[in-house]
């Protein structure tokens, strides 16, 4: 990674944010700088139950403290645009959670702005760096199962109703397909890439006007087909299926995926497991690290044009449910 111990500030101090803060300490060459939130109270307090040196009671502060390197943007999805910006304009590097925004004119909006200034700038799409994950794609790279045709991926969980809950809520940018289908998609996207040539889906819109329940089929050249499903309605196995013409793969809870098996013939050929101590979020953590002391301005993992062409695709599919969001 380099000698360069990067200096971290988080934007937020939600349950993910907490998360985040936690797995730094199982990130090399990194240091819990500063917290920023909407109040002092709320910021002094997160700092002291994850040891980090510096609370802000506000994102501008946060933004403008010249140690800080980079910056996790952990607030919900609606705010993302604003809050990376703000982070950007003060030369910050920024690592924003999922999904990057609401829509991809907001996205193209940033991703434009942090080429402009030469500024580092990737999603949190921590899946991509887990240690299965990246077995699995050694395996297909390797042509362990031969050519890739069909991917399957589910996640949902059955959640408790409550109308003004932020995943419920459109005024908060709200539903399964942004909050937990970017998982799936992104999944997809990884094996196939993210030029579908049809897409298929369709959506249970529940009464507060988001959607709860999705079921999507993308087919790409030569016969290759994703199935994608996510709900908060009902519990999915939350499993992901790799199938090729000379075997398969298995991924348990593949969104945070601790193991992978790899089978031929049908039959169990290796099983990889990860036995880490964090949450996962370290691997993300190192991956900016390494392209920042690497001089990168963008992670070769989850570069922003496929980013940005995910969230044009989660576009699409809105569009074929006819969901737009009160500020859109």
């Amino acid at each position: 990674m380099g000698d360069k111990v990067i200096k971290w500030g988080i934007l937020g101090t939600g349950l993910i944010a907490s998360a985040f803060a936690r797995d730094l300490a199982f990130a090399g060459n990194t240091e819990k700088t500063a917290v920023g939130s909407r109040t002092k109270e709320s910021a002094e307090k997160f700092a002291e139950e994850h040891w980090v040196s510096l609370a802000y009671g506000s994102y501008e502060e946060l933004v403008q403290d010249p140690n800080v390197d980079a910056i996790y943007v952990a607030t919900p999805h609606p705010f993302h645009k604003d809050n990376v910006l703000a982070c950007l304009r003060a030369g910050k590097a920024v690592l924003c959670e999922k999904p990057f925004t609401i829509n991809s004119e907001e996205l193209e909006e940033i991703i434009r702005f942090a080429r402009d200034k030469r500024l580092f700038l990737m999603e949190a799409m921590w899946t991509r760096f887990l240690p299965p994950i990246v077995k699995v794609r050694e395996w297909i790279d390797s042509g362990k199962i031969g050519e890739v045709l069909l991917v399957k991926a589910d996640f949902g969980y059955r959640a408790q109703w409550d109308p003004e809950w932020r995943l419920l809520n459109p005024a908060l940018g709200g539903g399964a397909l942004l909050d937990i289908g970017i998982y799936p998609v992104s999944f997809a996207s990884m094996i196939f890439g993210t030029n579908p040539e049809k897409i298929l889906s369709s959506a249970h819109i529940g009464e507060t006007g988001v959607d709860e329940q999705f079921s999507i089929i993308m087919s790409y050249p030569s016969g290759k087909t994703a199935t994608l499903n996510g709900s908060f309605r009902v519990g999915l196995t939350n499993e992901a299926y790799i199938h090729g013409t000379e075997g398969s793969i298995r991924i348990p809870s593949f969104f945070s995926a601790k193991s992978a098996t790899l089978y031929q013939d049908g039959e169990e050929v290796e099983t990889f497991t990860d036995d880490r101590k964090s949450a996962g979020y370290a691997f993300e953590i190192e991956e900016v690290g390494k392209c920042l002391n690497q001089g990168l301005l963008e992670s070769p993992v989850i570069p922003l044009d496929e980013s940005l062409e995910i969230m044009k695709l989660m576009d699409e599919i809105r569009g074929q449910w006819g969901l737009k969001y009160p500020f859109e």
